[in-house]
Protein backbone atom coordinates (compact mmCIF):
# COMPACT_ATOMS: atom_id res chain seq x y z
CA UNK A 1 0.00 0.00 0.00
CA UNK A 2 1.40 3.09 -0.67
CA UNK A 3 1.46 6.55 1.57
CA UNK A 4 -1.90 7.89 1.28
CA UNK A 5 -0.69 11.28 2.32
CA UNK A 6 0.69 14.05 -0.40
CA UNK A 7 2.57 17.14 0.60
CA UNK A 8 3.61 20.15 -0.53
CA UNK A 9 4.79 23.32 0.88
CA UNK A 10 3.54 27.14 0.30
CA UNK A 11 5.97 29.87 1.13
CA UNK A 12 5.00 33.31 0.76
CA UNK A 13 6.96 34.96 -1.73
CA UNK A 14 6.02 38.85 -1.43
CA UNK A 15 2.95 40.23 -2.91
CA UNK A 16 -0.04 37.42 -3.71
CA UNK A 17 2.87 35.08 -4.59
CA UNK A 18 3.17 31.50 -3.21
CA UNK A 19 6.35 29.23 -4.36
CA UNK A 20 4.34 25.61 -4.10
CA UNK A 21 6.71 22.65 -3.61
CA UNK A 22 6.00 19.05 -3.51
CA UNK A 23 8.83 16.55 -1.83
CA UNK A 24 10.74 16.18 -4.90
CA UNK A 25 11.97 20.07 -4.99
CA UNK A 26 9.12 20.27 -8.25
CA UNK A 27 8.05 23.77 -7.90
CA UNK A 28 5.15 26.17 -9.08
CA UNK A 29 4.65 29.93 -8.65
CA UNK A 30 1.19 31.02 -8.01
CA UNK A 31 -0.01 34.35 -7.53
CA UNK A 32 1.84 37.72 -8.71
CA UNK A 33 5.63 38.85 -7.95
CA UNK A 34 6.94 41.80 -8.78
CA UNK A 35 5.20 41.76 -12.12
CA UNK A 36 5.86 38.20 -12.56
CA UNK A 37 2.58 37.01 -13.06
CA UNK A 38 2.29 33.23 -12.01
CA UNK A 39 -0.87 30.70 -12.14
CA UNK A 40 -3.84 32.27 -9.94
CA UNK A 41 -4.91 29.41 -7.39
CA UNK A 42 -7.99 28.13 -9.03
CA UNK A 43 -6.12 28.14 -12.38
CA UNK A 44 -4.45 25.24 -10.81
CA UNK A 45 -7.01 23.11 -10.01
CA UNK A 46 -8.34 23.42 -13.82
CA UNK A 47 -4.47 22.60 -14.49
CA UNK A 48 -4.46 19.65 -12.06
CA UNK A 49 -7.70 18.80 -13.75
CA UNK A 50 -5.89 18.65 -17.49
CA UNK A 51 -2.74 16.81 -16.11
CA UNK A 52 -4.74 14.44 -13.87
CA UNK A 53 -7.16 13.02 -16.91
CA UNK A 54 -4.31 13.93 -19.30
CA UNK A 55 -1.74 11.15 -18.15
CA UNK A 56 -5.12 8.77 -17.59
CA UNK A 57 -6.19 9.24 -21.33
CA UNK A 58 -2.69 8.50 -22.39
CA UNK A 59 -2.07 5.33 -20.25
CA UNK A 60 -5.40 3.88 -21.19
CA UNK A 61 -4.57 4.98 -25.30
CA UNK A 62 -1.11 3.26 -24.90
CA UNK A 63 -3.13 -0.07 -23.09
CA UNK A 64 -4.85 -0.01 -26.66
CA UNK A 65 -2.24 0.24 -28.47
CA UNK A 66 -3.24 3.42 -29.71
CA UNK A 67 -0.08 5.66 -30.72
CA UNK A 68 -0.50 9.32 -29.86
CA UNK A 69 1.88 12.09 -30.87
CA UNK A 70 0.29 15.32 -29.53
CA UNK A 71 -2.25 15.97 -26.24
CA UNK A 72 -3.44 19.37 -25.49
CA UNK A 73 -6.46 19.84 -23.41
CA UNK A 74 -8.34 22.94 -23.17
CA UNK A 75 -10.04 23.40 -19.24
CA UNK A 76 -11.99 26.31 -18.77
CA UNK A 77 -14.11 26.83 -15.89
CA UNK A 78 -17.14 29.19 -14.70
CA UNK A 79 -17.04 30.42 -10.79
CA UNK A 80 -20.41 31.05 -8.75
CA UNK A 81 -21.03 34.43 -7.74
CA UNK A 82 -20.55 34.28 -4.41
CA UNK A 83 -17.87 32.94 -2.02
CA UNK A 84 -15.89 30.39 -1.64
CA UNK A 85 -16.42 30.94 -5.65
CA UNK A 86 -16.47 27.39 -6.85
CA UNK A 87 -16.29 25.87 -10.32
CA UNK A 88 -19.91 25.53 -10.90
CA UNK A 89 -19.36 24.36 -14.82
CA UNK A 90 -16.35 22.46 -16.61
CA UNK A 91 -15.65 22.14 -20.08
CA UNK A 92 -12.55 19.72 -21.15
CA UNK A 93 -11.66 19.88 -24.67
CA UNK A 94 -9.16 17.05 -25.99
CA UNK A 95 -7.33 17.83 -28.90
CA UNK A 96 -5.31 14.34 -29.82
CA UNK A 97 -2.95 13.92 -33.11
CA UNK A 98 -1.75 10.45 -33.60
CA UNK A 99 -0.99 7.16 -36.01
CA UNK A 100 -3.97 5.76 -36.99
CA UNK A 101 -6.18 6.79 -34.20
CA UNK A 102 -9.44 5.51 -33.48
CA UNK A 103 -11.69 8.40 -32.12
CA UNK A 104 -14.27 5.22 -30.60
CA UNK A 105 -10.95 4.09 -28.47
CA UNK A 106 -10.22 7.74 -27.69
CA UNK A 107 -13.58 8.68 -26.52
CA UNK A 108 -13.27 5.15 -24.46
CA UNK A 109 -10.42 6.27 -22.62
CA UNK A 110 -11.90 9.53 -22.11
CA UNK A 111 -14.98 8.30 -20.23
CA UNK A 112 -12.77 5.53 -17.77
CA UNK A 113 -10.56 8.58 -16.90
CA UNK A 114 -14.09 10.77 -16.26
CA UNK A 115 -15.68 8.04 -14.39
CA UNK A 116 -13.25 6.01 -13.04
CA UNK A 117 -9.70 7.16 -12.73
CA UNK A 118 -9.56 11.09 -12.31
CA UNK A 119 -9.68 11.62 -9.25
CA UNK A 120 -9.36 15.33 -9.83
CA UNK A 121 -12.53 15.22 -11.57
CA UNK A 122 -14.30 13.06 -9.45
CA UNK A 123 -13.79 15.93 -6.32
CA UNK A 124 -14.46 18.41 -8.97
CA UNK A 125 -17.89 16.89 -10.07
CA UNK A 126 -18.62 17.14 -6.19
CA UNK A 127 -19.95 21.23 -7.06
CA UNK A 128 -18.82 21.36 -10.72
CA UNK A 129 -21.24 19.97 -14.54
CA UNK A 130 -18.34 18.66 -16.12
CA UNK A 131 -18.44 18.31 -19.91
CA UNK A 132 -16.42 17.51 -22.28
CA UNK A 133 -14.88 17.56 -26.08
CA UNK A 134 -12.75 15.82 -28.27
CA UNK A 135 -11.16 16.64 -31.54
CA UNK A 136 -8.85 14.11 -33.35
CA UNK A 137 -6.65 15.51 -36.16
CA UNK A 138 -4.92 13.59 -38.83
CA UNK A 139 -1.33 14.52 -39.52
CA UNK A 140 -1.23 17.38 -42.06
CA UNK A 141 -4.39 18.90 -39.75
CA UNK A 142 -2.63 22.19 -37.93
CA UNK A 143 -3.60 21.83 -33.89
CA UNK A 144 -4.81 25.03 -32.42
Amino acid sequence: MTDAWREISASWQGGTAFLGTNKDGAQVQIGKLEGQTGIGPMEVVLTALAACTGDDVLEILKKKRQHVTELKINVRGMRSENPPKVYTEIHVEYILRGINLKEKDVEQAIQLSEEKYCSVGAMLGKTAKISTSLEVLTSDEPSN
